[in-house]
């Protein structure tokens, strides 16, 4: 088997030195039955990893891959680090309904991506470039872009993209929890679980099922 490998800056030092402003992208949310899907949008202040060693030593890694707790200390850290720049953006459920969950995917990056550019102080004229995770590119966006399968696992920007978007994602289903409890969203997030399967069938959808994924499942 071969070795799991950290993300790296190998990307975005290569696109440094031509000159770019380096944004990772990525989304959470796109498989559960219920709740938003939330993406993330980052770029890392440097030209260097020199200057972010201290980003580097976290651990960042594929957010899939790292505990709840472990998550949520990297968030910490990258969320108040002076080089670290993030937006975010969120489709709720009623929409991906209405637009369908590929559709919806891209449209939460294109907010995230959006948003970021927009509070950038002094970068009116800078070259961007966005690294998306996954097949896709973010839709009309004036900025070069590619897709990297895995970038979440590969490449720094979208690991960290990554884990943002898990937390703040995981965090609004626990207080969608509060208001829900019978649903039991703080253990499952929304995702198609046994017991989360149970319940709807038990208690039926509640306002943030997404009604387009429940079809399937029997009353």
């Amino acid at each position: 088997m071969a070795q799991r490998t950290n993300p790296t800056l190998a990307e975005e030092e290569k696109l440094w030195r031509r000159g770019y402003t380096v944004i990772g992208v990525d989304e959470v949310g796109m498989g559960p039955l219920a709740g938003p899907v939330i993406a993330v949008a980052v770029t890392i202040c440097a030209t260097s990893a020199h200057e972010i060693k201290d980003i580097t030593a976290l651990g960042i890694r594929d957010s899939k891959m790292l505990s709840e707790k472990k998550r949520e200390s990297i968030f910490e850290a990258l969320t108040t680090h002076p080089l670290v720049e993030w937006g975010q953006g969120s489709v709720d459920e009623k929409t991906v309904d209405q637009i369908n969950i590929l559709q919806a995917g891209l449209l939460a990056m294109r907010k995230a991506v959006m948003q970021l550019c927009s509070q950038r102080k002094g970068a009116v004229d800078e070259r961007i470039f966005l690294c998306v995770d996954g097949t896709r590119i973010v839709p009309d966006i004036i900025a070069d872009q590619r897709s990297i399968i895995k970038g979440d696992a590969t490449v720094l920007s979208i690991a960290c993209a990554s884990i943002i978007a898990k937390v703040l994602r995981d965090r609004m289903m626990h207080e969608y929890a509060k208001k829900y409890p019978e649903y039991g969203f703080e253990k499952h997030k929304g995702y198609g679980t046994k017991m989360h399967m149970e319940n709807i069938k038990t208690h039926g959808p509640c306002a943030i099922h997404r009604r387009s994924f429940l079809k399937s499942i029997s009353p």
